[in-house]
C-alpha cells in the first residue's frame, strides 16, 4: 500500500463512507506493527489527543519507526503543546495575518478564532496565512485564537479535536481532507500505482531554468517505467512536500529563497533530495567553494578575495590584467564581470559592493569553450563543451533588455572524454558531498582548471543526455529509488 490511510480513535470519528482511503484505529495501528509491510504509506493521524504519551501521540511515535510518513509528526505536537515552544514562528506568522488582514481591510472588534484544516483557511480572507501556517505546523486541524487592535497578534495555536467541530465545521474539514489528498487519488483501472511518489520542484516562468518543462515531462516518462511517478511542484506547494518520497529541485538554487526552504524541508523530513541544504551552501558561494577545493589540492585559477577595503592594487598587481570579478551567488554567468582597467575595476566593484561584502577576482582564462562534467554520487554522468556566445567571452551574453544569448554545445561519450578531465571534476566533486553536480572546467596550456561546481547544473533533453539518451535520466532515478528502497 503506497496510498493515504487515516487514523482514528473510533470508527465513528470519521466514517469509511465518507472517504476514499482506509480507515483504522489508533489501537489497530499500534497493535499491528506489520501492517501495511507492501509499502509506505501516508497517514494521516486524527487521533481525538496528540497529549504525550496518549495514542495518538504513540501513533505518531511509532510511525516514524516504522518509516511512514504521518501529520502531525510527535515534533509538531511537542512544539504545539505551549507558546514558548512556537513563539520561534510567531513573527512570521502574525506579519502574514495582518498582511492578510489589511488587504481584505478587516476590522474585528473582539476575539477572533480562525479555523485551518490542511493549510485551508475557513475564511477566505486569511488563505495565505493558513498555507504558512501549515507550512509551520503540520497538522490537520488547527485553531488560532487572535487578538484584536491595531496589530493583530497571536494569543494561542491549538489542535482541534475532529469530533467537537461543530456549525459547519466538520464538513469543512472534511473538504479540506479532500483537496489535500486528491492529488494522489488514482483509479486503478486507468493506471498502476507507482510505488514511490518524486516532486519536482520547477517555476514555469523561469526562462534559463535546469531543466525546461518538456525536460521534466521527458523524465517522468522514464520514470513510470520504474515505477516512480513525477509530480511537478511549484513553491506554492512546500506544504505538501512531506506527502512525497522524494524531491528533485530543477529551478535555480538560491540560499535566500525558497529553494533552499524545500530542500532543508525535505532533509528535516528524511526524503532524498537533489540539491540537498548542505550542497547548496557550499555551492552557491564562490569565496567558500574556492577555499573548498584548494584545500583539496583541486586546480582552480588564480584568485584574490576582495572586500570594501583591499587596496585594488593588489588584484591587479597578483593576476595581471584582464581580470575577471564575480559575485560570490551568481549564476548562469549573470554578477560575472570582466575588467580592462584599473579605473574599470574600481566602479564595478564598487557597484557590486552594494549587494555583498566580498567579492572574487580571477585571473582571465581566455577559452573558445568550457567543459561541464556532471557528475552524480561521485561517478560520471554526462560530459559537455558549451561554447562561447559569438562575439562575448561566455557562454551566455545578458542584453540589458533582460534577454540572453547562448553559444552552442557538443556532448561527449565518458568513454572519449579525457581521462585527467573526467578525473579532476570527480576530485573537485567530492567534498562537496554524494549528490547531482556539474562541475565548469576550462583547458588551459598548463592543464584542466575548476572554475567552480554547480549545485543545480543544467540537465536538458537532447543536449546533456545527447549521448547517454535515457540512460542519464535512468541514472538519476536509481540514484533516487536506490535512497527510497534503504
Amino acid at each position: 500500500m503506497t496510498g493515504w490511510v487515516i487514523l482514528v480513535d473510533q470508527p465513528r470519528d470519521l466514517p469509511n463512507a465518507e472517504t476514499p482511503h482506509k480507515v483504522i484505529t489508533t489501537t489497530d495501528y499500534l497493535a499491528r506493527p506489520r501492517l501495511f509491510e507492501a509499502g509506505r504509506p501516508k497517514l494521516v493521524n486524527l487521533a481525538r489527543s496528540y497529549a504525550y504519551q496518549s495514542k495518538g501521540y504513540y501513533a505518531s511515535l511509532l510511525a516514524e519507526a516504522r518509516g511512514h510518513r504521518v501529520v502531525p509528526t510527535v515534533e509538531t505536537m511537542l512544539e504545539l503543546r505551549e507558546q514558548k515552544l512556537y513563539e520561534h514562528a510567531l513573527p512570521e506568522l502574525e506579519d502574514e495575518l495582518n498582511r492578510c488582514a489589511r488587504r481584505a481591510d478587516v476590522q474585528l472588534d473582539g476575539e477572533f478564532r480562525l479555523l485551518v484544516c490542511f493549510g485551508i483557511a475557513r475564511d477566505a480572507r486569511f488563505e495565505s496565512f493558513g498555507r504558512l501556517l501549515f507550512d509551520w505546523f503540520r497538522c490537520p486541524a488547527l485553531e488560532v485564537t487572535v487578538d484584536p487592535g491595531t496589530w493583530l497578534s497571536i494569543d494561542r495555536i491549538r489542535p482541534r479535536n475532529i469530533t467537537r467541530l461543530a456549525n459547519g465545521e466538520a464538513e469543512f474539514f472534511r473538504e479540506s481532507l479532500h483537496n489535500h489528498t486528491r492529488g494522489v487519488w488514482r483509479d486503478p483501472k486507468a493506471r498502476t500505482i507507482a510505488k514511490y511518489d518524486l516532486a519536482v520542484l520547477y517555476d514555469p516562468n523561469e526562462k534559463m531554468a535546469p531543466s525546461s518543462p518538456a525536460s521534466i515531462k521527458y523524465f517522468a516518462r522514464i520514470a513510470e517505467k520504474l515505477s516512480v511517478d513525477v509530480e511537478p511542484i511549484t513553491k506554492r506547494q512546500l506544504a505538501e512536500l512531506a506527502e512525497f518520497d522524494g524531491l528533485f529541485i530543477r529551478e535555480t538554487t538560491s540560499i535566500d529563497n525558497h529553494t533552499y526552504r524545500f530542500a532543508r524541508r525535505a532533509w528535516q523530513e528524511g526524503m532524498p533530495v537533489i540539491d540537498d541544504p548542505i550542497s547548496m551552501i557550499r555551492c552557491t558561494n564562490k569565496v567558500f567553494l574556492m577555499e573548498l577545493l584548494g584545500q583539496n589540492q583541486v586546480p582552480t585559477p588564480p584568485t584574490v578575495i576582495i572586500a570594501e577595503d583591499t587596496d585594488l592594487a593588489k588584484p591587479v598587481d597578483e593576476l595581471g590584467l584582464p581580470l575577471v570579478v564575480k559575485i560570490p551567488d551568481g549564476s548562469f554567468s549573470r554578477g560575472v564581470h570582466k575588467v580592462e582597467s584599473p579605473a574599470e575595476l574600481k566602479r564595478v566593484c564598487d557597484e557590486l559592493f552594494e549587494e555583498t561584502d566580498l567579492l572574487l577576482a580571477q585571473k582571465f582564462l581566455p577559452t573558445e569553450f568550457d567543459w561541464r562534467v556532471g557528475v552524480l554520487a561521485g561517478e560520471p554522468l554526462f560530459v559537455c563543451q558549451y561554447r562561447m556566445a559569438r562575439g562575448h567571452w561566455q557562454i551566455v551574453k545578458h542584453r540589458a533588455d533582460g534577454s540572453s544569448r547562448e553559444g552552442g554545445f557538443k556532448t561527449f561519450d565518458l568513454g572519449q572524454a579525457p581521462p585527467p578531465l573526467i578525473d579532476v571534476a570527480v576530485r573537485a566533486a567530492r567534498p562537496i558531498g554524494d549528490g547531482f553536480y556539474g562541475v565548469d572546467i576550462k583547458q588551459t596550456d598548463s592543464g584542466f582548471v575548476v572554475m567552480e561546481v554547480n549545485d543545480n547544473p543544467n540537465l536538458e533533453h537532447g543536449i546533456e543526455d545527447a549521448v547517454g539518451k535515457d540512460e542519464v535520466w535512468t541514472r538519476v532515478l536509481r540514484w533516487f529509488i536506490d535512497r527510497f528502497e534503504q
